[in-house]
């Protein structure tokens, strides 16, 4: 996983054996990170990026990162930040004491969200079968986010490598992502 953006802040959980491991396609649990949902002014941005340690990108359906945080695009003035779990306190902190009295929203949903690692030449196809989304490398590159649903369920897809994934859900919808990604994954290989 080398290649993958965020390789250091995105890992495989080592506590939790792969939901599904297969020539073309896997599929890991997310190791554990702080979560953040955080909504603001424009005028307020770039403090709370110099405070995260990541530039918070103004570009729909993109991110910016560095080996240890990442700052996902979700709407006009709302972003998900990530950190590693034990930087938690230090982002509330660091954030809170920069911007002050300024309005903004900084929400720890560390324990709201699950997610996924989707890696391998069919990792594309595999999304596809329930994310009508063109996941094309040129149409949705390494580093592109979005929020979409996954049959149902609302999902938080985000591009990290070439045939790479980060799927995120509720943890109540997780279990019916899995769920599906590995059966959908499962009847490709026996096809």
């Amino acid at each position: 996983m080398s290649d993958l953006l965020a390789s250091d802040l995105i890992t495989p959980d080592a506590g939790e054996p792969p939901l599904l491991g297969l020539a073309s396609v896997s599929i890991l649990k997310v190791a554990p990170l702080a979560r953040f949902s955080f909504r603001a002014r424009t005028a307020s941005l770039k403090k709370a990026g110099t405070a995260f340690g990541v530039p918070l990108p103004v570009k729909p359906l993109t991110s910016e990162t560095t080996a240890k945080r990442a700052a996902l695009w979700m709407g006009p003035d709302e972003w998900t930040l990530l950190a590693p779990e034990e930087d938690l306190q230090a982002v509330i902190t660091g954030i809170g004491s920069k911007l002050g009295n300024e309005p903004h929203a900084l929400v720890d949903v560390s324990d709201r969200s699950e997610a996924v690692i989707v890696t391998g030449e069919k990792a594309a196809w595999l999304l596809n079968t329930g994310i009508f989304v063109d996941l094309s490398q040129e149409t949705f590159p390494v580093g592109t986010v979005t929020r979409t649903l996954f049959h149902k369920a609302p999902v938080m897809i985000w591009r990290i490598g070439p045939d790479a994934f980060v799927v995120e859900a509720w943890g109540s919808f997780m279990d019916y992502v899995a769920g599906l990604l590995v059966q959908c994954a499962q009847e490709l290989e026996a096809a």
